[in-house]
């Protein structure tokens, strides 16, 4: 189904040179990355609608855009979130214990190491994708989860809180294939702890 918005989706800007261990050059290929899940977006669910309005509802060509507007869409939104949640201040990756999102790691992981550990795990993993901590809103509790092509493996109703982009492309320039724990402890060093914490409260801005 077509997402029928009435203005097209505009890529956002993160101010993020200078990373502890995440060269400037990664995050530029890795901005031109992300536009394109934009732009293709945006084409998408033009197509779409067009195939809407001119009655060619439940032909192949439907079908087949409509899942791939999954992957772009998705793409889209998760790299706003891994983005969003990287601060180049030099003092992010510390949460506290006492902090909001601190005590809810706590309750659901028993104790922040704990959390970081099982997260570095599923960011470990084998294969591309993306490891991200959820919030459960129903029972408030947080799960890390791995994510592969964008749109497998999102947990219907959670809410990403720290989202990490394990696709080689975040990390080739720097790092090697199997140096992947050297990006996952640079993505933690660089973690935006307040922009986690928001999300935890649900006073980010609305992804769009």
């Amino acid at each position: 189904m077509a997402l029928l918005t009435k203005t097209p989706y505009k890529a956002r800007e993160f101010d993020l040179s200078g990373l502890v261990g995440i060269s400037d050059k990664t995050m530029e290929t890795h901005f031109g990355l992300y536009a394109g899940y934009v732009k293709n977006t945006n084409t998408l669910n033009e197509q779409l609608v067009e195939l809407t309005q001119t009655g060619k509802v439940g032909t192949p060509a439907y079908a087949e855009m409509t899942r791939r507007l999954g992957f772009e869409y998705n793409g889209m939104v998760l790299h706003e979130w891994y983005f969003g949640n990287m601060t180049k201040t030099g003092n992010g990756g510390e949460i506290s214990s006492s902090s909001e999102l601190g005590r809810a790691l706590g309750e659901s992981f028993g104790d922040l190491e704990t959390w970081r550990k099982d997260f570095v795990g599923v960011g470990g993993m084998r294969g591309v994708g993306w490891a991200v901590t959820y919030l459960d809103p129903a029972s408030g509790r947080l799960s890390n989860h791995w994510i592969t092509l964008h749109e497998d493996g999102n947990i219907a109703g959670f809410k990403p809180i720290v989202v990490m982009d394990v696709w080689e492309h975040a990390f080739l320039l720097d790092y090697k294939p199997a140096d992947r724990p050297k990006y996952i402890e640079s993505f933690l060093a660089n973690l935006d702890v307040s922009a986690a914490e928001a999300r935890l409260g649900g006073a980010e801005r609305p992804i769009g």
